[in-house]
């Protein structure tokens, strides 16, 4: 029986509990079946090719010996079966292949395979975030055959191209634009198609990156100004159903007499509102103001899948039990490994997590999938192991960045020190040292790569690199290695970049004075403020 025939038949209890039954777990229960699943993907991934592969001859028998004799894992391990797409490899045949970056002027994509199962979990999951994302108190959701979704996200072979894909097999939605459409449009034309459809159907649901999301509520400005162009809003009102007509004119109404923009919420009324990706807390409040609800926060990834959600207090990540088995490296051990590469960090499962800790994850994929142990690169910090609002006895995770080698913004990148230092090279700049900063601006909290440079002494008494120079060469060819990077401008309008050029001789003095070495990517904010301090800047401005 598919969701829209459990719907039709008003089983609302039996959805509530097929799809979010696992908010109602405790520990055990929840372990009971973390553990039931990995037994079962043990036996496939270990005696796969790819499985014995990695082993290297040895053989767990258990759960215990799977995560001693495993090893931690990352693409890399990985690499030569997935890009080349060896399915006789697997622990299970894939249905589809799915694509993400990998590293911008390194390695230009990876891949992850999708078996039947994995599929199906995926499906599952994703119609439980979207009755979550209308839930106002456990049990109740407002999902409905023939509701309309604006599409602002990414087509396939990106994992957002599966949304679709998973719904049509279970309800019917009404993407805007229609998925047939939008895979051959740009990303502007999907938006202005999808709001102008939007304006005759209304929006029941809007799922994005936290950043395309932001900056395509922006877009519905756009409505406001016809104000002056008669003829514009005249087809903008003749596309409109009566009803949205109607609310059209009374909020054109209202904002004037408020003297303020037209936006989303004064013309749309949301049942769901979802967003994924990384830096999702600079744009919620945002969010919450253009469209009057505030965005349930879900995670997915390229390998993972949809492995997380927050229920309708937004109050925190829970994983969902069935997409991956979960372990987790304490911050201290991750630390450890990222300064000795031969040292090996400890993990904790589900049930040893502490509240307040921040953790690297760690994910087998279950189902047949081919990662385990796998170090998918990303950071959480527990908040809680019950919830009294949720009435959940299961931890609960704030998103917190990507691991600290790896810059990411908006969701865009994924800036390395590798990749930096491929730019600096090829921009022909002379360049003694370098450190590269996630950081965010003072004024909205947007996320932005800062880079601290210290030229060679030669080319600053040349005097032939001044700062906006600097900053322009290495925007044009951090474009050029990363298309992601030059995306955040195409799409979103973003320049990441800001470049302090520090005055000769800034590393080795603070080298002496602390006997500290910086590390090239995300050092101690600190460390770097006191660096700054120590010397100054070359330009003269004040960066703190």
């Amino acid at each position: 029986m598919t969701f829209e025939e459990k719907l039709k038949n008003q089983e609302y209890d039996r959805i509530w509990q097929e799809y979010c039954g696992f908010l109602e777990l405790d520990m055990d229960a929840y372990m009971g079946i973390q553990n039931r699943l990995l037994e079962e993907q043990m036996r496939l991934w270990c005696s796969s090719p790819l499985g014995k592969k990695i082993l290297k001859g040895r053989v767990p028998g258990n759960i215990q010996e799977f995560r001693q004799i495993v090893p931690l894992t990352t693409y890399e391990d990985y690499a030569d079966v997935l890009l080349l797409k060896r399915e006789d490899m697997l622990p299970d045949k894939p249905i589809i292949w799915i694509q993400t970056t990998w590293e911008g002027g390194k390695h230009p994509i990876k891949v992850a395979p999708y078996t039947k199962g994995m599929l199906q979990t995926y499906k599952n999951n994703v119609l439980t975030c979207m009755l979550l994302s209308t839930s106002t108190e456990k049990g109740k959701f407002d999902v409905e055959a023939g509701d309309t979704f604006l599409y602002a996200l990414a087509p396939l072979p990106y994992t957002t191209g599966l949304i679709p894909l998973a719904l049509t097999d279970e309800v019917n939605i009404e993407f805007l634009p229609p998925v047939s459409e939008a895979v051959n449009m740009t990303f502007s034309e999907r938006n202005k198609r999808g709001f102008k459809m939007g304006l005759s159907k209304g929006i029941d649901f809007f799922f994005g990156l936290g950043s395309v999301a932001y900056y395509v509520s922006l877009s519905v400005a756009a409505l406001s100004e016809g104000s002056q162009k008669g003829s514009s809003v005249l087809k903008k009102i003749c596309s409109m159903s009566p009803s949205m007509m109607a609310k059209y004119l009374k909020a054109k109404r209202e904002c004037k007499r408020e003297n303020r923009p037209l936006k989303p919420k004064d013309i749309f009324r949301l049942k769901g509102f979802l967003c994924a990706g990384t830096d999702n807390h600079c744009y919620k409040d945002d969010l919450e103001d253009l469209w009057g609800v505030r965005p349930v926060e879900v995670f997915s990834g390229t390998e993972p899948s949809c492995i997380g959600t927050e229920t309708w207090n937004r109050n925190g990540l829970y994983f969902f039990p069935d997409a991956c088995f979960y372990e987790f490296i304490p911050e201290e051990e991750m630390y450890k490994n990222m300064e000795d590469k031969s040292y090996t960090p400890r993990t904790v499962c589900m049930d040893e997590v502490v509240p307040g800790e921040v953790y690297e994850i760690a994910l087998t994929v279950l189902k047949g999938g081919a990662f385990a142990r796998y170090r998918v690169g990303d950071m959480y910090r527990c908040l809680g192991l019950t919830s009294k609002e949720d009435e959940t006895r299961i931890p609960r995770f704030e998103y917190i960045d990507r691991i600290p080698s790896i810059i990411d913004i908006a969701g865009f990148t994924r800036i390395s020190e590798n990749s930096i230092k491929n730019v600096i090279e090829l921009s022909g700049v002379e360049v003694e040292n370098w450190v590269a900063l996630k950081e965010f601006t003072q004024d909205k909290g947007r996320p932005f790569l800062h880079l601290y440079v210290e030229l060679s002494p030669g080319a600053v008494v040349n005097r032939a690199v001044s700062r906006e120079l600097l900053k322009e060469q290495l925007t044009i060819y951090f474009k050029y290695v990363d298309q992601d990077y030059q995306d955040l401008k195409r799409i979103l309008g973003m320049d990441p970049l800001e470049v302090t050029i520090l005055r000769c001789g800034t590393f080795a003095a603070f080298r002496r004075q602390t006997g500290k070495v910086l590390r090239h990517v995300n050092p101690s904010v600190h460390d770097v403020q006191e660096m700054v301090k120590l010397q100054g800047t070359l330009d003269g401005r004040r960066t703190y």
